[in-house]
Parts: C-alpha cells; sequence; structure tokens
C-alpha cells in the first residue's frame, strides 16, 4: 500500500510540473527540458549543414578528370575530353550522367586555369565567388532562421554575393576575356567595371552602373564586370589597379573612363568609343552619289530616317556592327534640303524608317517602319540583307560566305559565277545576268560575279586560257567541296552574252543541276581570292602611326602611375646621363685650355678634316702621364700583341736601330716624343736593324716613292743604312707613315723630299754613311713629324698583311 501511494504522488507531481502555468509561463522543470531538446537539435542541424560543407569542400578535380596533381595540361585536356565524351547527356542515358557531365566541367574549369588550380593545391579551395552552393546556402539558412542571429551574422554587406546579383551575369574570367570578348569587341564596344569587395565607392556607384548597363545592353554594347579579388590576372591585365574602375574595349583596344559616374557621362563614353565615320549624314545634295557607291564599295547602302537631329546611338552600334557588310547614311527629316528625299521614297516623317538600297537606287530592296526601332527588329532586317543580288567576290572571306562549303546533299548551295571584265564593253552581258539573278534567286543558289583582270588566278582555273571566252563574259557553276579550295564545276560551252539563247541555256542547266548533282562534272583547287579592297601598306603604316600617337597621348594624361614609372625612370635617367656628359665635358675642357692653350699648329688640325676620328679625338690630350718614355724593344714574342692585334685607333711608333746606334738613338727619341707620351692610343718601341733588316725592307717595299729599294745586285746594297728611321703602324687598319732621318740642308723631312735622299743613298755617297755627321741629328724635327701623325696629314702606305717577324 505504501509502495502504491508513492507510485500515485510522484505521477501527480509530474502532471503538475507538466501543466501550463496561468499567464503563459512554463514550469523551470519543462524550460530546463525544452531547452536541452533544443539545444540537441541545434547542434543536430549544425552538425548536419558542417557536414554538407565538408562534401563539397571534399571535391577533388584530380580524383574526378583521373589524373595526378602534376599533370600537364595536355594531359588534362585529354581525360576531360574522354570523359566529357563518355558522359555526356546526349550520349549517355545514365541517370546521373548529367551530374556527372557537371562535375567533370566545373574540374576541368578549376585545372585548366593555372590561378584556380594554384588556389585548390594550396587552400584546397578554387577561389570561387560563392563558398557555398544554392542547395547548402538553403539548408543553413532554415537553420539559423529560428535564432537570433540572421544571415547577415555570415555576410557582410560589401560580398559581391550580398551586394547585387545583375552582375553575375557579366562576370568575365581571364580565358573568356581573351578567346570571346577580344574577338567580339570588334564587332561592339564593351563597358566594364572592375569591382571588389570592401569597396565602398563600388557600393555608390551601383545604381547609376544597373541603369546604364541595362540601356546599353539593350541598344547593342557589351557588358563586363570584373572582380579583381578572384581575377587578378585579368584586373592586371587590364591595367585596373584600382576599384572601381570603369574602361571601354572596341577593336582590342582599351581605354580608360575618367570622369563623373553618371548616366550621361557613360553614355557618351560608349559613343565616343566608336569611330566618327560610321554614318554618313544624307540630304537631297548627297543621296545619289551615296547610293550610287554600291558599285565601288561592292555592299548594300542604308538609309534611316528619323526625326532626331543626332544619330541615335543604336543606329551607331549598329553601324560598327555591320560596316563590313553596309554603308550606313542618317536622314533628319526635320532637317532643311531633305524634302526631296522624303518625298521620292514617301516617307513617314513621324515613323523612323529604314530602307537597304542595292543595285538599283531608285527603289529600295527593302522596307521596315516601327515607331520604336528595337535592336532584335533592325538585326533580322540587316541579316537578311547583307549582299548585293550579284555581288561581286573581292576576297577570300566574301568567297566562302555566298559559296560555302556543302554539309551534307540537303544542304548543297551553288554559286553561278559570271567572270567579266570591267568597263561599258561588258556592262550589257553584266546587265543581262543581273536580270537573270533577279527573276530566278534562290536560297540554294547564289548569283555572283568578277573581274578577271583583278582574279586572273579565278578566271584561268575555269577558262584555261581558251581562245573563245577572250575577251568576252562567261558563266560557271561551281560547288564548293572542301575549306582547301577544292571545287565542283560547269562553263557553259559558249560565251556569256545576256541573249535569250544564253538564259535558256543557263536555265535549263539550273533544273538539270536540282535532279541530278552530277552535272558538275569537272574538278579543279583553287587559290585564295586577293583582296581588292584592301589598304595599301602605306595607309596600314600611316592609321597604325596615328593610333600609336593617339594611344601615347592618353596614356601620358590619363593612364595610372604605376604604369607610368618605368617610361618615367627610363627618361629621367637619359636625360641624366646626357646632362652629366655634357657638363662633366665642358669641365674638362676648361680645364684643358686653362693648363694648355692651344697652338697654332693644334688650330690648323682642328680645321683639317679627320680621316681617322677616334685616333684623333684619342690623341688631342697628349700631357705627360710621367716622367719618363716607355720604350719596349719589338721582338717575336710581343709582335702580335704590340701590331698585329693593336686595338683600333692606337698606333706603335717604332724606331730603326743597331747595336751601335742604340744607345745615342734612344736617348734622342726619348727627347723627341717625350710630349706625345700623354696620348694613350700611342706606343713605342725599337726595332733592332741587324735582326730584323729583311722585315723591315718588305714594309719599305710599299713605300716605293718615299723609301725605293735598290737592286740586290748593287754593290752598295748591304750597306744600307737605315738607323734613324721611324714608322708609326697601325695594326688595325694595315698602314703605316714613315720618317727619313734628317740630312744636313733638309728643312723638314717630310716624305715628299725623301725621293731624292734616298736615291742619294742608294748611290753610295759618303753624306750617309754614320760617320759624316753626327747619330744624334738623325732625330732632329721628329717631334714636328709627329705633329703631322696627329693631325693625320702624313702619306700612308698600305700593306696586305703584316709579315712574320722571324
Amino acid at each position: 500500500m505504501v509502495t502504491a501511494g508513492r507510485a500515485r504522488r510522484k505521477r501527480r507531481r509530474r502532471l503538475r510540473a507538466a501543466r501550463p502555468v496561468p499567464g503563459g509561463r512554463v514550469p523551470p522543470a519543462a524550460a530546463m527540458e525544452l531547452g536541452r531538446a533544443g539545444l540537441a537539435w541545434a547542434a543536430a542541424l549544425l552538425l548536419a549543414a558542417l557536414g554538407a560543407q565538408a562534401a563539397a569542400g571534399d571535391f577533388d578535380p584530380y580524383r574526378v578528370l583521373g589524373v595526378g596533381r602534376s599533370s600537364s595540361q595536355a594531359d588534362i585536356k585529354k581525360a576531360y575530353k574522354r570523359l566529357a565524351r563518355e558522359w555526356h547527356p546526349d550520349k549517355n542515358k545514365d541517370p546521373g550522367a548529367e551530374d556527372k557531365f557537371i562535375q567533370i566541367s566545373k574540374a576541368y574549369e578549376i585545372l585548366s586555369n593555372e590561378e584556380k588550380r594554384a588556389n585548390f593545391d594550396r587552400y584546397g579551395d578554387a577561389g570561387e565567388s560563392q563558398g557555398y552552393s544554392q542547395h547548402q546556402h538553403r539548408q543553413f539558412h532554415r537553420f539559423h532562421e529560428g535564432f537570433y542571429f540572421d544571415e547577415s551574422f555570415f555576410h557582410f554587406p560589401f560580398n559581391s554575393e550580398r551586394r547585387d546579383t545583375s552582375d553575375e551575369k557579366y562576370l568575365l574570367h581571364f580565358s573568356h576575356y581573351i578567346n570571346e570578348i577580344v574577338p567580339d569587341s570588334f564587332k561592339k564596344p564593351y563597358l566594364i567595371k572592375v569591382t571588389s569587395d570592401w569597396c565602398f565607392s563600388c557600393i555608390h556607384i551601383e545604381p547609376v552602373w544597373k541603369e546604364v548597363a541595362q540601356e546599353l545592353e539593350a541598344l547593342g554594347a557589351g557588358i563586363g564586370v570584373v572582380h579583381a579579388g578572384y581575377e587578378r590576372r585579368l584586373a592586371h591585365h587590364l591595367g585596373a589597379h584600382s576599384t572601381p574602375s570603369l574602361l571601354g574595349l572596341i577593336n582590342g583596344k582599351i581605354t580608360f573612363f575618367h570622369n563623373a559616374v553618371v548616366r550621361e557621362n557613360l553614355r557618351q563614353f560608349v559613343e565616343n568609343l566608336l569611330p566618327g565615320n560610321l554614318v554618313e549624314k544624307i540630304t537631297d545634295k548627297n543621296y545619289i552619289h551615296f547610293l550610287s557607291n554600291w558599285k565601288k564599295e561592292n555592299k548594300p547602302h542604308v538609309l534611316l530616317f528619323d526625326h532626331m537631329p543626332v544619330v541615335p546611338l543604336l543606329y551607331k552600334l549598329t553601324a560598327f556592327a555591320y560596316r563590313d557588310y553596309f554603308s550606313f547614311g542618317y536622314v533628319y527629316v526635320g532637317l532643311r534640303g531633305t524634302e526631296e528625299l522624303s518625298r521620292q521614297y514617301n516617307i513617314n516623317v513621324y515613323t523612323p524608317t529604314m530602307m537597304i538600297f542595292k543595285e538599283h537606287i531608285d527603289k529600295p530592296a527593302d522596307v521596315v517602319q516601327a515607331r520604336d526601332m528595337k535592336k532584335q527588329l533592325i538585326d533580322d532586317f540587316l541579316s537578311q540583307n547583307k549582299f548585293l543580288l550579284v555581288a561581286r567576290l573581292t576576297n577570300q572571306r566574301l568567297f566562302q560566305e555566298l559559296c560555302p562549303v556543302k554539309k551534307s546533299h540537303r544542304q548543297r548551295k551553288h554559286c553561278v559565277v559570271l567572270l567579266t571584265g570591267e568597263g561599258e564593253k561588258f556592262a550589257e552581258a553584266y546587265e543581262a545576268f543581273l536580270t537573270f539573278a533577279v527573276a530566278n534567286t534562290k536560297d540554294t543558289l547564289k548569283f555572283v560575279h568578277i573581274y578577271n583582270d583583278r582574279q586572273p588566278e579565278f578566271a584561268d582555273a575555269f577558262l584555261m586560257d581558251e581562245e573563245k571566252y577572250r575577251g568576252k563574259s562567261a558563266v560557271v557553276i561551281l560547288e564548293r567541296r572542301n575549306n582547301e579550295g577544292k571545287v565542283a564545276y560547269k562553263t557553259l560551252e559558249e560565251a556569256w552574252q545576256g541573249s535569250r539563247e544564253d538564259n535558256f541555256i543557263l536555265l535549263d542547266l539550273l533544273d538539270q543541276l536540282r535532279t541530278d548533282p552530277n552535272l558538275l562534272s569537272s574538278e579543279t583547287v583553287l587559290a585564295d581570292l586577293n583582296d581588292e579592297l584592301a589598304p595599301m601598306f602605306l595607309i596600314r603604316w600611316l592609321y597604325s602611326t596615328l593610333d600609336y600617337l593617339s594611344d601615347c597621348w592618353d596614356s601620358l594624361f590619363h593612364s595610372n602611375w604605376r604604369e607610368m614609372m618605368p617610361l618615367l625612370s627610363l627618361l629621367f635617367s637619359a636625360l641624366f646621363i646626357l646632362f652629366g656628359t655634357v657638363i662633366v665635358q665642358a669641365f674638362s675642357d676648361s680645364s684643358d685650355t686653362r693648363d694648355s692653350p692651344p697652338s697654332e699648329k693644334e688650330e690648323t688640325a682642328a680645321k683639317t678634316e679627320k680621316n681617322d676620328a677616334s685616333f684623333s679625338k684619342e690623341s688631342n690630350s697628349r700631357i705627360p702621364k710621367k716622367g719618363f718614355v716607355e720604350v719596349t724593344e719589338l721582338t717575336d714574342i710581343n709582335y702580335n700583341s704590340n701590331l698585329v692585334r693593336l686595338r683600333p685607333g692606337h698606333m706603335n711608333v717604332v724606331l730603326i736601330l743597331s747595336n751601335s746606334t742604340k744607345t745615342a738613338l734612344l736617348q734622342k727619341f726619348a727627347l723627341e716624343v717625350y710630349t706625345f707620351t700623354g696620348s694613350s692610343s700611342l706606343h713605342f718601341s725599337f726595332l733592332s736593324l741587324d735582326k730584323h733588316r729583311e722585315w723591315l725592307e718588305y714594309l719599305l717595299e710599299f713605300a716605293q716613292d718615299a723609301a725605293p729599294i735598290p737592286n740586290q745586285y748593287d754593290k752598295h746594297f748591304l750597306e744600307r743604312d737605315y738607323t734613324g728611321y721611324v714608322l708609326a703602324l697601325n695594326g688595325h687598319k694595315k698602314y703605316f707613315c714613315l720618317f727619313k732621318p734628317h740630312r744636313a740642308g733638309d728643312e723638314g723631312g717630310s716624305p715628299e723630299d725623301y725621293n731624292s735622299s734616298l736615291h742619294a743613298e742608294v748611290r753610295g755617297k759618303s753624306s750617309c754613311s754614320p760617320g759624316s755627321r753626327s747619330i744624334k741629328t738623325k732625330l732632329h724635327k721628329l717631334s714636328f713629324w709627329m705633329e703631322r701623325l696627329l693631325e693625320g696629314s702624313l702619306q700612308r702606305f698600305y700593306i696586305p698583311s703584316w709579315p712574320a717577324l722571324d
């Protein structure tokens, strides 16, 4: 009984604890129970979220593609292609093929980008702008919905994902920019914004950017967004070193925006990117000339009639995109001077009207009217009228567009080509061909013509230089078989004159061709067509120069100083070196002038033209640097270094002596040349006549006018005395100057006086022997000869090569 009573009392206490308290209060015990249950549930949800995040972090692109971490890009690409073919949803019917294919594409996107691959190898994450997938993000959001903190606890307002999702479709990556955006910039301009996280200015310009981006995209401009935090390589490539940065891209050229970020400025910036000659203003005075240029320009002409005084930006962007196919003109219908034009073509001045004119300027080939001209409407209208009715083949690109290669039996397209010439002689044949083309135009037939004299290789491939086609027009039906130039064709047997018989023959062949493709029985290989409308090289060079100067001018005033620093550093370094050299030279010249005033001979030498500039410049400064003259003996050991391999601009002054006259001649030689030892380009040596007489006589054979060599059978031949001779040898240029010892009665010892004196010695007169005069007088006036040597006024004797010194 006691036990049963105790059990009943415990049950009543539990019921009272569980019963709600008046006023909505919860008993403390129940609150503790609920708190423990809530924390357990929260912990479970948190673990589930972390598990999902870990699962996302377990994504390994290397494992997905089945390659190693050291694999090359070629191996990665090869593995991707193999797996993509295997798991493509169109080929693989496995239920998980689509998810597998997405993983393969994602893995290749990471590993093919070096920056993302490096981030994954280093951090285990590719550095994507979005950390969680949308599914994980929704799970986590549901988890923390019931708590006091919200999503902003983890996501700051500066995060690009939180700030605006409209930029996501415009995000650019480096490979996408290089491979797609840059080529596409030749068809439309791009406005690109460079942004980043934690950028206050980016938040301020966001509303204007969003409005302008939507507006310009609807008009036909391209929009791009670069996140500098995740695409550092692309931001650096664009030259954007700060955020936000706005820039324009057109024809592959980047231009930065330097103005207040407002709608009007951004529109004007994009409009200024476009060339100024895209659209021509048309009035009653020039419309006939404009429309008649179809033959010269080989493309249709478009006229837009509107009541706006300025050309709309939509029309300018369209003209830029289709500039290779059309010439564009704009008619302001509210301007006086356009009434005749509007009246002739029956224009509704209140509705924008676009007309396309081809071969006939009196009547438009196609017309479109709309109160609100949209880009899509204009694109469809122009795409259907890109070529003339009978276009002229002026380049290979046009040939490939008009006559495409057949892709299947049902997609056969044939070209009917008129091979003709220029001038009135061929006008009738062309007009008849044009009339035939207008009456028989079909989707599978294209009518074109070509000038034989401008495309001779093309014409010769079909006509084979046959006599019956010479000076006449001909018609060829052809079908391109591949992109290498192979075509199948059939030439009309007779020349085309445009007669009714010619029309019937051609029409019959075209009817047979629809049922019998083998009618084109002949085949040939065509070379690429010449580009007839390409500008001349000089004009292309001029345009390139103007573009380069424009870029330099823009960079000088608007470029980031970080980019300009290398150029400025190089410029200032060059100026510093230049002015430093000038200043040093100026002080050096003034010092030389004070120390040694110029003599009369030096003034004469300055006025005389120097034949050896380097040698003369070096020898202008001749102040002795030592108290003695260094004279070395010229031997077979130092012969190469002192003569044969002497540096350019250097000369070796060699004294000829004998053992008996060595002491006296060296003393006199040192006195005479001492004042010239300050020149680093002069070297002084002596040569022993007793050892090297044959070497000296070989050299003197090349100076016959100055020192003729006597006949070897002369009895005085071996008695000839060469002591006191001085030779100035230029080893690099292979020439020498000769000084003959002074004789009694001689005034100068110049080469002009050598001839008679040497002949006297050959005859053996006693005045030439050493005993008849003092040895020291032989080198009298050697210093004057040295002056003339430095002036470059001495006669030079050239030799083919230096003889060996035995």
